[in-house]
């Protein structure tokens, strides 16, 4: 059972043995699967999929026709704008070596999990490769293709995405990097009070 204070969109698909928390909205064309658990106080945008095991923190905001595969952790705080897509495949095939038969969908040695830190930002149509930490905090500019760890706080852009400075908790860029690719010495002092180290 869930919480009265759920609101799910008749479209919506949430299959069994789902979680999802108080508060939370679920948006049309929604498809939740098994065993996915989502926090309290979240918005699911119109027509995005998550997939079973997924778990999604509290206050999280994962916008439209974004992609959650297996194996994606969002913590708490976590924004995924639109059209979005997370991967999880290390050598990703449809069919085996010999192209006699559809290679199996379930988890197996190439089948990576992905963590987004606590307060992280992920801008429009971004593509998350596997195996990746997101570090809290950062940010990753619209349009990215992130292919490695990204640190806490850490602003990075582009395909592939690379460190172009720090951001605050509140969003504001404390730092640029240095014309040597080499965040300058912190900590960096933001306008809001807070003051941010390199992750």
């Amino acid at each position: 059972m869930m919480h009265e204070s759920v609101r799910i969109h008749p479209t919506a698909i949430v299959e069994d043995a789902v979680r999802i928390g108080n508060d939370t909205r679920v948006w049309d064309g929604v498809h939740i699967r098994n065993g996915a658990s989502i926090g309290r106080d979240c918005i699911i945008g119109e027509k995005t999929y998550i997939a079973y095991d997924v778990v999604i923190g509290d206050l999280c905001k994962v916008n439209a026709n974004v992609y959650l595969c297996a194996g994606v952790t969002l913590r708490d705080g976590v924004m995924i704008a639109a059209h979005t897509v997370f991967t999880n495949d290390l050598l990703p095939r449809a069919t085996d070596p010999d192209v006699q038969q559809l290679r199996s969908s379930a988890p197996d040695a190439a089948t990576l999990s992905t963590t987004v830190g606590r307060g992280a930002t992920i801008g429009a149509n971004c593509t998350i490769g596997p195996g990746l930490q997101l570090g809290e905090f950062c940010m990753v500019g619209m349009g990215s293709v992130v292919t490695k760890d990204v640190p806490k706080h850490a602003l990075v852009v582009g395909n592939p995405a690379r460190l172009t400075g720090l951001v605050c908790a509140c969003g504001e860029l404390v730092a640029r990097v240095a014309a040597d690719g080499k965040m300058p010495a912190g900590p960096h002092s933001c306008k809001c009070g807070r003051v941010i180290t390199a992750g």
